[in-house]
């Protein structure tokens, strides 16, 4: 069988969602390409769910062209004509943006000075955002959109509807909205604004709406960037014009969704297949807000942890809500290797690996490399060797893996300088050592001596082994609590990686001595 036929029955949430897709494209016939879709609103930086939801997007795609012939485009939409409502925190000459609030994005100064506009400036930082990362997608400006006719066709489409598109509005809107409630806002031709006006009379004919501006009538064409739709109408007709057949949003969209979608039928479209994802969540358990500052950047996470790490946490279970902060690096990262390794076994059937996150963080290709040595380990080396340079750690790497190298396994080297990097900023602050329990004191020197007599063992099963052994005899139990006194007690910390594994990769004569430097109280009166 071909990959192609596993695919159409693989269980991996992108392929569930390429599968709704293809019954779309297999009903409609015809050979049209399939276009993908994802949105941004530039008065603001790309962030982290930018990343999120372009990533998502682009393995929905990738699973589809695997059961599909029909060619495929993702498009990177700018909704960059829309009217500036408030300055944001993170720019500077402030004042200046003041001056120019409710035009469109690409009609206001460039507030950093290197672009022809601030609209421009955003979308220059938005390509360069997913370009990094190395997508595959067709950028798109709402403002060139506007003015070049290309949204021409579906303009006059809306305003033949014009009452249909607003009787499905109306009842999702208070009183006072309600009344002067209308798809249009024109641009005004004196000053630029994108304006919040009643319309007054529209023709159909002509192709125009009327409105007042300064006491006085005015008529404008629907066409050629003269008018910007309000924001749900403008998705329902953005849909329709570029003829989208796939988008996503996060939970908090999902009544825009469902109106969009209203809309788009009422003037003769389709709405696209997609799906709502959850939104990220802080260390308490609240909704990340750019505002508050509460979430992770992209730049922070990429501080600490690689790029496949975070496309795996965005990988995972996307319709469940997850906590974002920097507790959950390391684990993502060490989760990332643990599928590398599962995806590369021998005993991994085809169909198999088609459910593995990185067949879709790698586009079918996930790199050769190995990773001897745990993200988690490496920390514990950090905070046992007290290491703070990348040749210091390789000595001990290279004595427990004698194959691995910076050359070798560059993807090893760069989690040498995120432990570092991590350990420093996050694990060191907290550490609080303990003094052990007569209980423990006796079991951590039985312990010490046992690893002496080990010296330069290599197998960390024989170890782990003697350390359980040692657990059950001082009678432990929980046995989890044995573990947890040696985290405690040598590193400071409830939970770490498996002993047998770190005192392999220290060495098990030096791991005796940092355990007798415990026992005699240097790390508790250190503190």
């Amino acid at each position: 069988m071909h990959l192609n036929d596993f695919a159409l029955a693989a269980h991996a949430w992108p392929f569930e969602e390429a599968r709704k897709l293809l019954k779309r494209v297999e009903k409609r016939g015809g050979s049209r390409e399939v276009i993908f879709e994802t949105g941004y609103g530039p008065s603001g930086l790309p962030h982290i769910g930018t990343f999120g939801e372009v990533a998502r997007t682009t393995w929905v795609r990738r699973a589809f062209t695997l059961m599909s012939k029909a060619p495929t485009r993702l498009l990177a939409f700018s909704d960059d004509m829309d009217g500036l409502r408030k300055v944001p925190d993170n720019v500077p000459n402030q004042e200046m943006l003041r001056e120019h609030l409710g035009k469109s994005l690409t009609s206001i100064p460039d507030p950093f000075g290197t672009h022809t506009s601030f609209g421009a400036h955003n979308n220059a930082r938005l390509k360069a955002f997913l370009d990094r990362f190395g997508f595959e997608y067709e950028f798109l400006s709402s403002t060139e959109c506007y003015k070049s006719g290309r949204f021409d066709k579906a303009l006059l489409t809306v305003l033949a509807h014009y009452e249909k598109v607003r009787d499905v509005v109306l009842p999702t809107l208070g009183p006072e909205r309600k009344a002067t409630y209308s798809p249009f806002l024109p641009v005004s031709q004196k000053t630029g604004v994108v304006l919040q006006v009643p319309v007054l009379e529209w023709n159909t004919e002509r192709g125009t709406i009327v409105y007042e501006e300064d006491g006085k009538k005015e008529e404008c064409l629907v066409t050629g960037g003269r008018v910007k739709l309000q924001w749900k109408a403008d998705w329902a007709m953005r849909w329709l014009a570029l003829g989208v057949d796939y988008e996503m949003a996060g939970k908090d969209l999902i009544s825009s969704v469902e109106l969009s979608s209203k809309i788009v039928r009422a003037i003769g479209g389709t709405p696209p297949e997609g799906f709502n994802y959850e939104l990220f969540l802080d260390e308490q358990g609240q909704k990340i807000s750019k505002s508050k500052g509460n979430g992770l950047s992209v730049d922070e996470w990429l501080t600490y942890g690689t790029e496949e790490s975070l496309a795996l946490f965005m990988f995972q279970k996307p319709r469940v809500a997850k906590k974002m902060y920097f507790d959950i690096i390391p684990r993502a990262v060490d989760d990332y290797i643990a599928f590398l390794e599962l995806y590369r076994t021998k005993e991994t059937a085809p169909e198999q690996r088609l459910e593995n996150p990185v067949w879709h963080i790698h586009g079918g290709k996930p790199p050769e490399e190995a990773y001897p040595v745990s993200f988690a380990l490496l920390l514990n080396l950090v905070s046992a060797s007290n290491a703070h340079n990348r040749e210091v750690l390789w000595g001990f790497i290279r004595s427990y893996a004698p194959d691995a190298s910076p050359e070798a396994n560059p993807g090893l080297d760069k989690l040498v300088g995120y432990a570092i990097k991590y350990y420093d900023d996050f694990v060191k602050p907290t550490k609080k050592y303990r003094a052990p329990s007569d209980k423990e004191r006796a079991a951590l020197a039985e312990l010490a001596e046992k690893l002496r007599g080990f010296a330069t063992e290599r197998d960390a099963e024989k170890v782990q082994f003697e350390i359980y052994e040692i657990g059950k005899r001082h009678q432990f139990e929980p046995l989890r609590d044995w573990f947890k006194a040696i985290y405690e007690v040598l590193f400071g910390q409830s939970q770490g990686p498996r002993f047998g594994s770190f005192a392999v990769l220290f060495g098990c004569s030096e791991t005796a001595a940092l355990i007798d430097r415990a026992l005699k109280g240097e790390f508790v009166s250190a503190e």
